[in-house]
């Protein structure tokens, strides 16, 4: 295979990457914006109310919920939001898949540090916390692979 004819495949590959990111950055929001919305939330909600283990209203209302009185689900949808613009808008650009692990792996950062705050600080586990944990990883995984290889191509 000629370089020339090497092009369109990564060029598909990489539309499959930054497309697998953009999917997964919409279910972000839409778990940032429940999670937001339960955050301001005056009421009990059953939502993931599950025994002692679960309860979304006890960690989305908790000291921990806000960083400089900013709720933690308003960071994660911008965040997610950026992810997504990077992934569809700048998806051409060169720099592109090193700002998608830069900024999934600052995602993973601070979702990693709110997990570790449910087990040993709370003592209780959001379940749109924990999928939210879940969608960062594999945006952070995905867009790690595509940075590797986009720097091997270059």
């Amino acid at each position: 295979m000629t370089p020339s004819s090497s092009a369109p495949l990564r060029a598909a590959s990489h539309g499959r990457w930054t497309s697998a990111i953009a999917a997964l950055a919409i279910a972000g929001v839409l778990v940032s914006a429940i999670s937001l919305y339960q955050h301001f939330s005056t009421t009990k909600t059953s939502f993931c109310d599950i025994g002692d283990s679960f309860n979304c209203d006890l960690v989305n209302r908790s000291a921990y919920s806000t960083v400089f009185g900013v709720p933690v689900a308003l960071i994660a949808l911008f965040g997610y939001l950026l992810l997504f613009s990077l992934a569809t808008i700048y998806r051409e650009k060169a720099e592109t898949p090193l700002l998608l692990a830069i900024a999934s792996l600052l995602g993973m950062s601070l979702a990693s540090y709110l997990t570790y705050i449910e087990a040993r600080v709370l003592r209780v586990w959001c379940i749109l916390c924990l999928s939210s944990l879940a969608l960062i990883l594999a945006i952070a995984i995905v867009s790690a692979v595509m940075a590797t290889k986009s720097s091997r191509s270059s």
